[in-house]
């Protein structure tokens, strides 16, 4: 395989892994992220495959830049082929303890990010009446937690936004594919470096998956036709049976959403914060749950594949929601 592939986000996580998948795979990489030193380490790594690694340090939240940035790619690699939304942020804490600054500002990456992507995505692949966009999605953009309003409502917009374009672009007749990848919860930095009101240091909520788990999944969707594809049974369970039952899972959530994402160690004084600034340091792909995370899943569902799981997974969805409501006494 060969190509040409921007990835926002690529400096740590989900996106360090991304870039790190398509390199192996003979793609040169445009790595987007805050941090220079981050992406300058990562695009490194990337050329021991012999490939090409562009590393542009962007804030995905500035219109402008994101522009500017497709630009370059397309000036010193080539036209692009594959661009891969993954760059977000989110603060820890309730609606209540949110301000008007912070709630702005994790919009505008989460969200406005991935549509500056498009955006600029779009605007050169249209011409060429060919290209790929991938849109990083989460279980978390079909049923919301508390204490990540920011994130969970960011994502449902990605979902409106990546649906509406993709009636446009069957409708224009052109070549482009869109798909959105919703991913699980992955073991990666942002538990460490997220924005954290809580005193209690975040953690994902189990079962734990690898970086490199949905980055997998993220190459899949970029080189066949899928609509969607969903990583991981427990996003499959979250969105199924919010569908069934969400209210029941508004009463779980309100008793148990709250411990499931803090761990018992409280959180230091000095503990960094990337939302309105890229926290510096040595940062990969993994966080600190490794000891905790999954390195695979055969649960990939996709729209040629989820058909034949659906019954299954309902009934595996309705059979933890009696389970619940026997446990918490709904």
């Amino acid at each position: 395989m060969s190509g040409i592939v921007v990835v926002t986000g690529a400096g740590a996580g989900v996106g360090r892994a991304t870039v790190e998948a398509f390199a192996r795979r003979g793609y040169d990489v445009a790595l987007l992220s805050r941090d220079p030193d981050r992406l300058e380490r990562a695009a490194a790594t990337l050329r021991r495959h012999g490939v090409r690694a562009l590393p542009i340090p962007t804030d995905v939240a500035d219109a402008k830049a994101v522009e500017a940035a497709a630009d370059r790619v397309e000036a010193e690699l080539g036209p692009i082929d594959i661009w891969v939304n993954v760059a977000m942020a989110t603060v820890f804490a309730p609606v209540s303890e949110i301000t008007a600054e912070e709630a702005e500002r994790a919009t505008q990456v989460t969200y406005l990010g991935q549509v500056y992507g498009m955006m600029s995505a779009l605007k050169r692949m249209r011409p060429r009446n060919r290209g790929t966009i991938v849109n990083v999605g989460s279980a978390l953009a079909y049923r919301s937690v508390p204490l990540q309003s920011l994130y969970c409502g960011a994502k449902f917009a990605i979902r409106g936004f990546t649906d509406s374009l993709r009636s446009e672009i069957i409708h224009d007749k052109l070549d482009i594919h869109l798909t959105m990848v919703d991913l699980p919860a992955v073991n990666t930095p942002q538990f460490d470096w997220a924005m954290n009101k809580m005193g209690r240091r975040a953690q994902p909520v189990a079962p734990i998956y690898q970086p490199e788990v949905p980055a997998r999944a993220i190459v899949f969707a970029a080189t066949h036709r899928r609509r969607q594809v969903w990583v991981g049974y427990p996003t499959v369970q979250a969105i199924l049976a919010n569908r069934i039952a969400p209210g029941l899972i508004d009463r779980y959530l309100a008793k148990a959403g709250y411990s499931g994402q803090l761990t018992d160690k409280r959180l230091p004084k000095d503990a960094p914060a990337n939302l309105f600034e890229p926290v510096p340091g040595d940062y990969g792909a993994h966080g600190r749950f490794d000891d905790k995370a999954r390195s695979g899943s055969w649960e990939m569902f996709t729209d040629r594949h989820r058909t034949a799981f659906w019954a299954a997974a309902a009934l595996g969805a309705i059979t933890g929601l009696h389970l619940l409501a026997k446990k918490y006494k709904f």
